[in-house]
């Protein structure tokens, strides 16, 4: 007979955590927050000390019944909820309807689901924590307090089913700052001249670097020739080799923000993806014989903080299986990244390095392994030697004065870099570039010196990663609202993704610029850091939570006061198309949605009918020879290829058709794209070749 009640959140962890516990325990879930505010009001009584009004979830009603009743049969209930302050809180709401008191030691928190990890938790329970439910407390009315508040006015001003967020205003914001800064930008000409020359076998690269021991850029093609007029015919020759060696760190273990942009560059993943399969992974997958296992550490932390169990465990592992050199004389500690890092928990890192991905990959779904496989990899490298690398820099003279200079470098120990490197914003790794050797004096061969034009480039719009990092380094947000944030933006149609990429729409910039007139602190970024640090200071038992709320509220309510008067209505006119409705005979207007824009009937709500833009690509139909290949979007808002006739002709591809046909056979050519970059490919034979594109700028 079980003596114990154990609650969690989800039935994934009650079934890992009820294997390590065994009989005596009974462990279910609650399915997430039992209680929160009621959607149909504010509710929150903002004369009572901002007294929350919590209401029981609709649909919880049976889950609550079974978790009543368990409770009635056992002589203790343990609440289990993730290490967090939602964890926190929803522990805080189940003691209230359990009648339990918070003071009991009736709170068990694990950073990770292993057997030994749960096992050492219940051996010390704990009270609730009102400092980390007061944090969630606060934060939850905070942003009811703005949404309930500048929601019913942009309702009134604008139109209706409009929305204001804390947050996701704030990233609505950087993402048009963003955007004119590139409306705004002006390109400068510069030019390079790249020599490729020859020593021996190997083919090399150098570039322009100065004329007559004076280093300046090229800005024009006159420049360009007084260059070229120096060199003459003149031959490469060495004039100075400069080598050394130089040592490269290992990245440190991931944070939530680190492990969303590495999984964004390296596996495609977008935020939410990467949060809900790190879930599946903490929560615990089925090993087979093992058992369920929880195979990462809690995937919301801003720590890069390691425990000395499982550095040591780290230190033995690589030490057996790559050597003694492989290990640095002192473990890795790693600083915060920045002075807003909480660190409450480790970091996301594997619960044993003994389980290598390649162990659990049969156990594992595609998209499981990958993540899990980053994770150890990342963590496993953090804990390792750096790599030396042995570095070349040759300088070239040509002709009257004209230097050009060649970089070259390669590994002379891989130290972490055996495991894992860390990838770049354009989603590339950094190569070596090799150099024969060469002395003062020696004459290479030159195969062609190319002088070529190119413009600077304006900043890069945000994908989902930069986006998270921006949010990070600037303050906003917290490890567990980075997802749910690009989520709400999306939804609300503030932003649309165009080849991964933000694009702010006119009702975002609308919405934004009307709430920089009038609200002009929620969009300031400065202002939304200094009130994430209010809320951390709440969890650190600092600052009372409804102090934080009262400072906000005073100069909140008297600048709503003032918007409720001299905001001026705005009709948000919707742009009309040439295409007729077919059901109905009225236009089509433009419409924008999560995926972008499309068309729809002006007579909404009478007339219902809704149609996708086409896209006309300029590439004939290869299977009817007929139709358009034409740009559609999957209902999941993913771009592919199909012919303007279906479903007479029903030719589809993800892949981008070309013009260009086959050297080879002449059959048609698409365009695949990867993290790495782009290449033609034949649809028929195996012929590939790149596509020369300008490389993005990282962003720095």
């Amino acid at each position: 007979m079980a003596d114990s009640l154990v609650i969690v959140e989800s039935p994934a962890k009650a079934k890992t955590i009820g294997k390590y516990l065994g009989s005596k325990y009974i462990v279910k879930a609650s399915m997430g927050h039992i209680r929160d505010l009621p959607k149909s009001q504010i509710g929150v009584e903002v004369e009572n000390d901002f007294q929350p009004k919590y209401i029981t979830i609709r649909g919880k009603g049976s889950v609550l019944k079974e978790l009543k009743d368990a409770s009635k049969k056992v002589k203790k209930v343990y609440l289990a909820a993730d290490p967090d302050r939602e964890g926190e809180a929803i522990a805080w709401h189940l003691a209230h309807y359990l009648e339990i008191d918070e003071k009991d030691t009736c709170r068990v928190v694990f950073n990770e689901i292993t057997k030994q990890a749960v096992k050492d938790a219940f051996k010390t329970p704990r009270p609730i924590n009102m400092d980390l439910v007061n944090a969630q407390q606060a934060r939850r009315i905070l942003d009811r307090l703005v949404g309930y508040k500048i929601s019913p006015l942009l309702w009134k001003k604008v139109k209706k089913g409009l929305s204001a967020g804390r947050v996701q205003s704030v990233a609505v914001k950087l993402i048009i700052d963003r955007e004119n800064e590139i409306d705004a930008f002006v390109p400068e000409e510069y030019w390079s001249i790249t020599a490729q020359l020859k020593q021996g076998s190997t083919t090399f690269e150098a570039k322009y670097h100065s004329l007559n021991g004076e280093k300046r850029d090229l800005g024009n093609e006159g420049e360009v020739q007084e260059v070229l007029k120096a060199m003459g015919d003149s031959a490469f020759t060495v004039q100075e080799v400069k080598e050394k060696e130089r040592q490269r760190n290992p990245a440190a273990p991931f944070i939530t923000s680190s492990l969303q942009q590495e999984a964004a560059r390296k596996l495609g993943f977008r935020a939410s993806k990467t949060m809900s399969v790190a879930q599946q992974l903490y929560e615990g997958v089925d090993l087979g014989k093992e058992g369920t296992v929880g195979l990462i550490t809690y995937m919301r932390t801003d720590s890069t903080r390691i425990s000395p169990v499982a550095q040591e465990e780290a230190k033995t592992y690589i030490e057996e299986k790559y050597g003694a050199a492989f290990v640095p004389e002192q473990p890795r500690v790693y600083a915060k990244k920045n002075s807003n890092a909480q660190d409450a928990h480790e970091a996301v890192r594997p619960t044993s390095v003994l389980r290598d991905p390649d162990t659990v990959k049969e156990f594992l779904s595609r998209d499981q392994f990958r993540l899990y496989k980053l994770v150890w990899e990342r963590f496993v490298s953090s804990q390792m030697s750096s790599a030396v690398l042995d570095t070349m820099t040759v300088d070239f003279l040509v002709g009257n004065g004209a230097v050009f200079r060649a970089v070259g470098s390669k590994v002379k120990f891989h130290g972490f870099m055996k495991i894992y490197v860390e990838g770049n914003d354009d989603g590339t790794t950094d190569e070596e570039k090799f150099l024969p050797p060469l002395a003062v004096g020696n004459v290479v061969g030159t195969e062609s010196v190319e002088p070529k034009q190119h413009f600077t480039q304006p900043p890069p719009r945000y994908s989902e990663a930069r986006l998270v990092r921006m949010m990070e380094e600037v303050g906003i947000g917290r490890p567990s609202t980075y997802a749910p944030t690009l989520e709400t933006i999306q939804k609300r149609g503030y932003v649309a993704i165009e080849e991964k990429k933000f694009f702010p729409t006119e009702l975002g910039e609308l919405v934004i610029q009307m709430m920089e007139e009038f609200f002009p602190e929620i969009l300031d970024a400065e202002f939304t850091a200094h009130m994430e640090d209010d809320l951390d200071h709440v969890e650190d038992g600092k600052e009372d939570w409804v102090k934080v709320l009262a400072n906000f509220y005073t100069s909140f309510e008297k600048r709503l006061e003032v918007a409720e008067d001299e905001m001026k209505e705005v009709e948000l006119q919707d742009e009309i198309s040439d295409e007729i409705c077919e059901k109905c005979g009225r236009h089509l207007v433009y419409k924008m949605g999560r995926f972008g824009k499309f068309l729809a009937c002006s007579g909404f709500p009478d007339c219902r009918t809704t149609k996708p833009i086409v896209k006309d690509i300029g590439v004939p139909c290869p299977k009817c020879e007929e139709g358009k290949i034409i740009e559609r979007r999957s209902k999941k808002g993913r771009v592919f290829y199909g012919c303007d006739q279906y479903p007479g002709c029903d030719y589809v591809s993800w892949d981008k058709p070309t013009t260009k046909p086959c050297p080879q056979c002449g059959s048609l050519m698409v365009e695949k794209r990867n993290r790495s970059g782009a290449k033609l490919a034949c649809t028929q034979c195996e012929y590939t070749e790149e596509v020369l594109e300008e490389q993005e700028p990282a962003e720095g």
